[in-house]
């Protein structure tokens, strides 16, 4: 029993980080329908500012410097997209690449930062409540959680983020409506990547180490983990397709988490996310067809009878 309460606590806690990147897919994909590609640089690139400012001493510091480095990669995405007039995949495909090396020069020509000796929000918390330090991470990145859900629910029902939605919905009438969808996408872009960043930096600081390769394939999570909240709340306001997508993310991370349990090779994991992919996208459909697929198999047989 301990070790399915182990599990499931270590999968909500990977979960709810990685719900903040989940969470800016679903304002940059769902609400704003601009897939960007930028993902895993963006992530990277939060996960090393924040890991690189909090090794300096400044753990708190950390979150704001990393969400403002994610709203600057977000910005180039956007200005390659609306003003240089490149397709939104590839945009984010050219920031992804150049991310690699800026990443690399932040950390100084290293791959590796480690972080044992530092001091980290999580080390803070544990020290400040100490009955609480078992669950730190949890309480951590639940909060973070909260409050990006809250923000997403009043900033999406203001003038700006009706805008922001209806660019999503028909760009075509935003433009008839005096309505600048390029600075919308700007502004949609920025803030989901800000999101992207923050997500980062609690996943660095909360294992105390970056790899450079720490947000390698995280679009497919983040993708995967969308899909799956769209499955299990598809209609409803904000808040409730928001805890949806954060319900995704955390049974990706358990479906994870168990097929680690079974000693699945690290190389099959990624195997693993495509098929989730797959089922998350796949089963809406098949749920739809299914009944036609019946009613053409029963129709089939009466004839052959």
């Amino acid at each position: 029993m301990s070790v399915i309460l182990t599990l499931t606590q270590t999968a909500m806690e990977l979960g709810l980080i990685c719900a903040l990147c989940v969470l800016a897919l679903f304002l940059s994909y769902s609400m704003l329908n601009v897939c960007d590609l930028s993902t895993d640089g963006c992530f990277t690139l939060g996960a090393v500012v924040g890991a690189s400012v909090a090794i300096s001493g400044h753990p708190f510091l950390a979150i704001p410097a990393s969400m403002f480095a994610g709203m600057c990669s977000g910005l180039v995405t956007a200005f390659l997209q609306t003003k240089i007039g490149i397709d939104s995949l590839l945009s984010g495909i050219i920031v992804n690449t150049g991310l690699y090396s800026i990443n690399i020069a932040i950390m100084n020509g290293s791959s590796l930062l480690n972080m044992n000796k530092t001091t980290t929000i999580f080390t803070i918390f544990k020290e400040a409540f100490p009955f609480l330090s078992k669950y730190a991470t949890l309480v951590i990145s639940l909060f973070f959680v909260a409050i990006v859900i809250l923000f997403l629910i009043i900033f999406l029902s203001t003038r700006l983020g009706l805008a922001i939605r209806a660019t999503g919905d028909n760009h075509d009438m935003v433009k008839s409506s005096s309505i600048n969808p390029m600075f919308t996408t700007i502004i949609g872009l920025c803030i989901a990547n800000m999101f992207t960043g923050l997500s980062g930096c609690l996943l660095a600081q909360s294992q105390k180490f970056v790899d450079i390769n720490i947000g390698q394939g995280m679009v497919t999570v983040a993708l995967a983990s969308l899909l799956i909240g769209r499955t299990l709340i598809s209609k409803g306001s904000i808040g409730k397709k928001a805890l949806g997508v954060v319900l995704g993310s955390i049974i990706f991370r358990l479906v994870y988490t168990i097929a680690l349990r079974f000693n699945m090779p690290a190389f099959m994991l990624k195997l693993v996310s495509a098929i989730i992919v797959i089922l998350a996208i796949g089963i809406p459909n098949i749920k739809k067809q299914w009944p036609i697929f019946i009613r053409k198999y029963k129709y089939n047989r009466g004839k052959t009878c």
